[in-house]
């Protein structure tokens, strides 16, 4: 199932997506569920099998709906973490990174995004300016955690996913090198696109499928999450070592080469441009940037 969350009219609603995209099938869940987008259903009724079993109301036209992150508002900062292909390590390993571990396949590098990064597919990420002139992009596959725990091992690691979805890890460069730690350079407002929607995860093998990134329609990342250096179960195991993950917890697995940083000279953001990901079994996000 893909399941978005949506403004039809002035109601938070949350519906399935149709396999033409065209239409979405509204769930008839409470008012206070739907405000709370995806997560409301993860901590109201638990799997994908129940939600299947939800009543729907009569297909609605997908373009009659303002479309929101599938999760609006994370109940806590957004796991995120870097270097985690081959080729993107590579690209900036004389950058950034060069302090830094010096061995990426040491242990995964874990980061995190405010909550009030986060905004939908369609909406504009908003530059800061006098703050920064590095915006830069990372287009990313991310987990959602359906059922809680801690010290989650990678054998079972899988069995607590709910489901995918995309986001942009946009990130200020100069304030990332600034700082050292990366939260503030990652964690302006608007810096997370999310959606368009989420895919459950009996809907998609996520440890085969292509990310793809465009700049105002130049294809500038092409990866696959088979190069992942770190899999998906290590990296769930790695989050929850020592640490609760909760359901609706999000995870960014990382992203392919091509970031704007990696070109000489770096070839950063700026008011105008347009922004799109494709993941292969999820759909397209989309974002102007001004």
């Amino acid at each position: 199932m893909r399941i978005a969350t949506y403004m039809h009219g002035d109601r938070h609603q949350v519906g399935l997506v149709s396999e033409d995209d065209q239409s979405l099938e509204t769930l008839e869940v409470a008012p206070e569920v739907a405000r709370l987008g995806v997560l409301g259903l993860i901590q109201t009724y638990g799997d994908a099998a129940q939600i299947a079993a939800v009543p729907r109301r009569a297909p609605i036209a997908l373009d009659s709906v303002r479309l929101l992150a599938p999760i609006p508002r994370p109940q806590r900062n957004i796991f995120c973490v870097g270097r985690n292909y081959h080729a993107h390590a590579k690209e900036l390993s004389g950058s950034v990174f060069k302090a830094s571990n010096t061995d990426p396949a040491a242990w995964p590098i874990v980061f995190t995004k405010v909550p009030e990064t986060v905004i939908a597919h369609g909406d504009d990420v908003i530059l800061p300016v006098g703050i920064t002139d590095q915006v830069d992009y990372e287009a990313e596959l991310a987990i959602v955690i359906g059922k809680g725990g801690k010290n989650i091992s990678q054998a079972e690691a899988m069995n607590h996913v709910w489901g995918y979805t995309i986001v942009n890890d946009v990130t200020a460069r100069d304030v990332q090198m600034r700082h050292q730690q990366w939260d503030l350079g990652k964690s302006f407002d608007t810096f997370c696109p999310m959606g368009p929607w989420l895919v459950t995860a009996d809907s998609l093998d996520a440890s085969n499928t292509r990310v793809r990134c465009w700049v105002n329609d130049e294809l500038r990342q092409e990866g696959h999450t088979r190069d992942l250096i770190f899999d998906l179960p290590t990296l769930i195991e790695t989050c929850s070592r020592g640490i609760t993950l909760y359901p609706g917890d999000v995870i960014a697995t990382g992203t392919p080469a091509g970031v704007g940083m990696g070109f000489n000279p770096p070839r950063y953001l700026k008011a105008g441009d347009r922004v799109r990901i494709e993941i292969d079994g999820i759909g397209t996000l989309e974002n102007a940037f001004g």
